[in-house]
């Protein structure tokens, strides 16, 4: 079953069932957690009727270390280049204090995407976030240059961060 919202565009259950399992992190054994999704990227359907899985574009948490090596970059890297997405990011980072793992949610709209792309983008973004229940970290992309490690870390918790995904920042 699929909801309409403001602009017209459904969310599909499955990208539902996703954000779900990552923010749970109920997962216990070691096969599990490498099935663990550590970005998810999702797309408008053919139709621009529905927001769905981008097909082939994750990267699980058992990737990382072993066909991924710098997981933020190669999510960068998935990104299109003339064209908008949504996307989950499950961010590990650390503070002075402490060690954290939490969700961001990038809505990624390039100079290069087609006008109607970024407005039906724009006005659909409340209908995936409205799912997205309990997420801290927002951002908007317009380009590369607004996902490297600094501006990230500043959404997370500014000068308090200390590292990303175990580089330091």
């Amino acid at each position: 079953m699929r909801r309409r919202k403001a602009s017209g565009v459904q969310v599909a259950d499955e990208v539902c069932r996703i954000f779900y399992d990552m923010k749970v992190r109920k997962c216990s054994t070691p096969e599990e957690i490498k099935k663990r999704k550590k970005a998810v990227i999702f797309c408008l359907s053919p139709d621009k009727k529905c927001i769905i899985v981008e097909e082939g574009k994750e990267i699980l948490v058992g990737d990382v270390g072993v066909t991924v090596t710098d997981p933020f970059k190669h999510f960068v890297q998935m990104l299109p280049e003339k064209d908008c997405r949504y996307a989950l990011y499950d961010a590990s980072f650390e503070t002075k204090e402490s060690k954290k793992e939490e969700l961001m949610f990038f809505l990624w709209a390039p100079e290069q995407a087609p006008l109607k792309s970024k407005m039906i983008y724009a006005s659909s973004k409340d209908a995936i976030k409205k799912k997205f229940q309990g997420i801290k970290h927002e951002c908007q992309a317009n380009g590369p240059e607004d996902l490297n490690r600094a501006c990230i870390a500043e959404k997370l918790g500014g000068s308090l961060v200390v590292a990303f995904e175990g580089s330091p920042v």
